[in-house]
Parts: C-alpha cells; sequence; structure tokens
C-alpha cells in the first residue's frame, strides 16, 4: 500500500473521497470532502491557530484504499496529531475506509507516520469517533503492538431518537407525561390565533436566511459567546457548503409574522442531524423550541428518515423527546 501526504485538499479528488466514504466504516457529513475543506479553511472557527495539514491517502494498484485526514499542532503541550475537524464543531469523525482495510491501512498508517514524520509528533489524540467504530479496537490493538499508551474515554453522549415512518408510533414510545406535554405545546401554538407555522427555508435568498438562523441562535447567551468573529464565519461557511451540496435542512417557526425559532440539520444518509436550534426569548409561552422541534420529528417520520440524531450533548429535552444515548469517544496514543 502507498500512502502520500497532501498538503493541500486540492491535491485529492472530492468524488473519490465522497465515493469511498460511502463505503467507509463511518459515513456522516463532517467526513464529506466539501466539510473537511471548509473546516480547515477556518480552522474550526479560530480553534486551530498554529496547525499544519497532514491530509493522508493510500493507494494499492491506483485504487483509493483509506484516507486519514489529520493535522499536526501542539496540543497539551506536546505534538499531537489530530483528525481534521477537531474538536468542538464537528460531531463524528473518523478514518475513512473500509472495513474489509481498516485494519491494515491503519497498521501501514502508523508505519507511515513513524517512518517519515518521525520527530514530530509525540501522540494521536482523537476526538468524536464513534463507540461504534471499529477504529476503537484497532487503536488499541496498535498501541498494544507498538507497546505505546492507550487512553480511551467517553467524550461525550449522542442522542438519537430511531424512527420508522409513523409519528404516532414514535410519540407512543415517548414516557407518558412528555408524550401530552409535547402534543399540547404543538396544538396550543397552532391555537394561539398567532399565526404560527413552521417552514422549510427553500433558501433563495442564502446569506439573508443564515442571517436570520444566528440571529435566533445567538439570543442564547452561550450560544452569543460561541459566535465570535472567526467561529462565525466558519458557521456561515460550514451552512453554505451544506447547501451547495444538497445536505442542509433549514426549518423556521413563526408567529405574529416573525420568525422566532429555527432548527438547522443535515438530511444526509436518511437521517436528520441535528445541528443546532435558535428561539426568540420573546416568545416563550409558545414553548418555540419545543414546538418546532415536534414538527422536524413529525415532517422525519413522514418522509420515511430512519433516525433523528441529536449529536453531542445531554441536554434534558432530549431525552424528554425519547432520545437514547449513544456516545462519541477519545482515544490518546503516546510513543514510548
Amino acid at each position: 500500500m502507498k500512502y502520500t501526504i497532501h498538503n493541500d485538499f486540492s491535491d485529492v479528488d472530492p468524488h473519490e473521497w465522497n465515493n469511498l466514504l460511502t463505503s467507509s466504516v463511518s459515513d456522516n457529513p463532517f467526513l464529506r470532502y466539501e466539510y473537511q475543506r471548509t473546516w480547515w479553511e477556518h480552522r474550526g472557527g479560530g480553534e486551530w491557530k498554529d496547525a499544519q495539514l497532514i491530509l493522508i491517502s493510500a493507494r494499492e494498484e491506483e485504487q483509493l484504499i483509506g484516507i486519514a485526514p489529520l493535522f499536526l499542532s501542539m496540543y497539551d503541550g506536546q505534538p499531537t496529531l489530530l483528525l481534521n475537524g477537531s474538536i468542538e464543531i464537528s460531531d463524528y469523525l473518523d478514518l475513512i475506509v473500509r472495513m474489509d482495510d481498516h485494519a491494515r491501512f491503519l497498521s501501514g498508517l502508523f508505519d507511515f507516520l513513524a517512518s517519515t514524520l518521525t520527530d514530530k509528533w509525540l501522540t494521536v489524540d482523537w476526538y468524536n469517533i464513534p463507540n461504534s467504530s471499529t477504529t476503537l479496537t484497532a487503536l488499541k490493538e496498535e498501541a498494544t503492538k507498538r507497546g505505546w499508551t492507550h487512553l480511551e474515554e467517553m467524550y461525550r453522549p449522542t442522542p438519537r431518537i430511531s424512527l420508522n415512518g409513523d409519528f404516532e408510533e414514535y410519540l407512543g414510545r415517548v414516557e407518558k407525561k412528555q408524550r401530552h406535554e409535547i402534543r399540547r405545546k404543538m396544538r396550543r401554538a397552532e391555537e394561539s390565533g398567532r399565526g404560527v407555522r413552521w417552514f422549510i427555508s427553500n433558501m433563495a435568498d442564502v446569506e439573508s436566511e443564515i442571517d436570520s438562523f444566528l440571529g435566533l441562535m445567538e439570543q442564547d447567551q452561550g450560544k452569543a459567546g460561541f459566535l465570535h468573529k472567526p467561529m462565525r464565519a466558519q458557521m456561515r461557511a460550514v451552512i453554505r457548503t451544506a447547501q451547495e451540496n444538497g445536505w442542509l435542512w433549514l426549518a423556521f417557526l413563526e408567529a405574529d409574522g416573525q420568525r422566532i425559532a429555527a432548527y438547522l440539520n443535515f438530511d444526509y444518509n436518511n437521517k436528520l442531524w441535528g445541528y443546532n436550534a435558535g428561539v426568540n426569548r420573546e416568545f416563550m409561552e409558545l414553548s418555540p423550541g419545543w414546538v418546532l422541534l415536534g414538527h422536524v420529528l413529525q415532517w422525519a417520520c413522514e418522509n420515511k428518515r430512519t433516525e433523528f440524531d441529536f449529536m453531542r450533548g445531554d441536554e434534558e429535552y432530549k431525552y424528554r423527546f425519547g432520545a437514547i444515548n449513544q456516545y462519541v469517544m477519545r482515544v490518546r496514543l503516546t510513543r514510548n
């Protein structure tokens, strides 16, 4: 297997990348070529000011076998190889490789890194690997084989709701009190006489719709602090990228002619991935967040999406809607 380091995303064919992703051990929007390139252009909204791209591909008889989208930076006081997209705004990360090629690709990758970047890195610190990924087992086996220190820990819960096409069946699986609360709030908003309606944006004016979403998002004090200038540019770029490549799903709730809630999702692999949301704090009596989420889930059921993934975070409302935890992991390997 021939490994190559690329110092720019333009060196890699996006169609070949995405075709491999469809049969990879993990396939999610954060591993798409377009997202990965956009993230790198902004370095996670300024999260990594000093980073060197280490984008590695492996081929066998000209066939693309695997991709390791990495970067090198100082982290926790040590020169570290991290997954491109780390840490805060990319909920799921992984290697891009088929199951059958996974073990030998990873083993060869570490041999290649040790021989070509020998003195430039000491640790591998990979965040947001799905707990179902075979990368976790393979990393542990490689550490044991090489005599490296291995640390694996749960990084964040990623609650999810399984769907089967029937909204009433879904509600029937929610705890009784919460089920009544969801129905009551949706009905109360509809009967409020304030012209409450929800809709999926057609993104006819992309920049205006992004402004509307970010304006609602930043009404939360914590999110307002998060949306500093570099992060705002990163978020705008991610939304544009998702729109341009066909997996953006942005919904709004209106009342009294104003937009009072927004839910930004990725519609990918027949799932909705709940990326972020915002509400107008002046309309809390209408429970805009709950009402819009109820409509989003109803749409997902009616349109045969198999799952709603809340992604990282253990906010209480997710479990009230019946979500069940999965997890993303952090794995740190240290060379001896």
